[in-house]
């Protein structure tokens, strides 16, 4: 089921209708077989953003996203350990915000909890106005929300052309859209397209094109753990201008994990998590210098650069 789930979600599912064909589709995982559908017909329905968004009027009166006093816990060897404690934020339309802080801050269980992937021992997530806690990754995803993980799946049996195509919702995509996706991440789509998302590629490899999988199916909240991990620092570049473009077309609202002063700087608001907490909040002038005095606080080597300088 955990596999199944997950696959859905990564495809950002799509959604079957009783005036589209569908067929099925392979996937071999360790221990199980799993199939997902594949689109043969024109999804004439699919239209972007709009085409999951069963919230249009709400989002009138209502901010995109609102956690409200998010609290989750664990049970370890040595008693109950709060992750997450009463953490509250709202995050407005279009905006792009970044969950900064030290390892093990509580940022990528948060992110998780916005996604369905865990769910919090307390507290509500409001999403368009309308509270998502109890609905499932699929669910999610269906209205609209993406999320890009730190460490993707790999897909046995699954080209890069069938996971751009799942997540555009299209029965197809021509070679230019393709291309248009993947150069965005700095892939090259004749290098690329044909291949299975599985152990032949590396790690940074996958991690782009789970990327473009997320800006394939334009979703209204883009979610992306960490999304500079294992990428070089040439498709990291263009990965920024992307990030820097689809923020100033106003395409999507964008929450980003990041400790990248590139991407940190790109923010509408940075959002410091430690401890569970958030620990400082506001515009980029405002916390950045904070967080290089913490940096630095924390650092004696860097502590004495900044010294004789």
């Amino acid at each position: 089921w955990l596999h199944t789930e997950r696959l859905l979600f990564c495809l950002y599912y799509v959604v079957p209708r009783p005036d589209v064909r569908h067929g099925r589709k392979h996937i071999a995982f360790p221990a199980e077989i799993c199939y997902t559908d594949m689109v043969t017909e024109p999804a004439h329905h699919f239209d972007g953003v709009n085409s999951h968004n069963t919230n249009v009027q709400r989002r009138e009166n209502h901010p995109m996203l609102e956690l409200q006093n998010i609290c989750y816990r664990v049970s370890t060897p040595e008693g109950e350990q709060d992750i997450l404690k009463n953490v509250s934020i709202t995050i407005p339309d279009h905006k792009l915000v970044v969950f900064t802080g030290p390892n093990g801050g509580g940022k990528t269980t948060l992110a998780k909890v916005i996604m369905g992937l865990v769910q919090p021992t307390s507290g509500r997530v409001l999403y368009n106005g309308e509270d998502v806690t109890d609905l499932s990754i699929t669910e999610r995803a269906k209205r609209g929300i993406s999320y890009g993980f730190q460490q993707p799946p790999r897909f046995k049996g699954i080209t890069v052309h069938d996971l751009l195509l799942l997540a555009a919702g299209e029965d197809k995509l021509s070679k230019d859209k393709c291309c248009a996706y993947l150069t965005k991440v700095g892939l090259c789509a004749n290098d690329y397209l044909d291949r299975e998302v599985d152990v032949s590629l590396s790690g940074g490899e996958v991690k782009r094109i789970e990327i473009a999988t997320i800006l394939a199916r334009r979703g209204q909240l883009m979610i992306f753990d960490e999304p500079e991990a294992g990428i070089d620092l040439w498709s990291f570049a263009r990965l920024t201008e992307t990030f820097e473009q689809i923020h100033r077309e106003g395409a999507a609202t964008m929450v980003i994990i990041s400790h990248q002063e590139r991407i940190i700087k790109l923010a509408d608001e940075i959002v410091v998590i430690a401890g569970g907490q958030i620990a400082h909040r506001g515009t980029t002038e405002e916390i950045f210098p904070l967080i290089l005095a913490d940096t630095l606080g924390s650092c004696p080597v860097l502590e004495r650069k900044e010294g004789a300088q």
